[in-house]
């Protein structure tokens, strides 16, 4: 998506448009899809008592008000002291100035050298992101292809990659490479952030138990019944 800061001239009077689309897919794969979605959902559940922090990706993250050319889509982004609620775009001035503390990039094709060349810059100088993490599923553009920056006096320090994982101090997470797909591990609880598909496994195991459990009351309660009635 490019990258734009000059002021927009308009008619005098004319109020401000802020896009919510520049008509461009969400993303470029289904790989990169389901990462964003995965990330996405994974978070907003991991801060679901958390009102105050908000969680998105792919809409517009507007920093400048009167300029709606001043505008960036992050893939997953994550802002503390934003609260949690639905918006078509993130607009800064709206939210007491609070910009994202974290942002996510999945690298592709058409992405890498914006990812790298102009989304990293903008993130450090401008709006000033505690945390940037890149992830290339494919692992064509980045070596390695999980990588990540922590904001330090101003300028991005890399963080060191162990075992193929990253530690998100912001979000207290580390981020895990597992082959082409990417996952988010609590170091606290030592478990992982589910997703989806593990999330309906663990609903359906759970009310399979409670359906057995169920049948072996209903058993338990007849056989009493049929004693009592000798």
């Amino acid at each position: 998506m490019t990258i734009s800061r000059e002021p927009e001239a308009r008619p005098h009077g004319r109020p401000v448009v802020y896009p919510t689309s520049d008509g461009k897919p969400m993303a470029e794969t289904d790989k990169h899809r389901d990462l964003g979605v995965y990330c996405i959902e994974a978070l907003k559940r991991h801060f679901a008592d958390r009102p105050d922090v908000y969680v998105s990706g792919n809409n517009f993250v507007f920093w400048e008000e009167g300029n709606p050319r001043a505008r960036i889509s992050p893939d997953v982004y994550v802002v503390f002291g934003a609260p949690m609620r639905a918006r078509d775009s993130y607009m800064a001035w709206q939210e007491g100035g609070r910009l994202p503390d974290v942002v996510f990039e999945f690298t592709s094709k058409k992405t890498q050298a914006e990812d790298r060349r102009k989304k990293r810059p903008l993130y450090e100088r401008v709006l000033g992101v505690s945390e940037y993490f890149l992830f290339d599923p494919t692992g064509d553009y980045l070596n390695p292809r999980l990588q990540g920056y922590r904001l330090v006096e101003g300028r991005y320090a890399a963080l060191e990659v162990v075992e193929g994982r990253l530690h998100s101090e912001r979000l207290g997470l580390d981020l895990v490479q597992q082959g082409e797909g990417l996952r988010l591990f609590d170091p606290t609880r030592e478990a992982w952030l589910p997703t989806m598909a593990e999330l309906a496994r663990a609903r359906d195991v759970a009310q399979a138990e409670a359906a057995a459990l169920r049948a072996e009351l209903e058993m338990l309660r007849r056989r009493m019944a049929e004693r009592d009635g000798e």
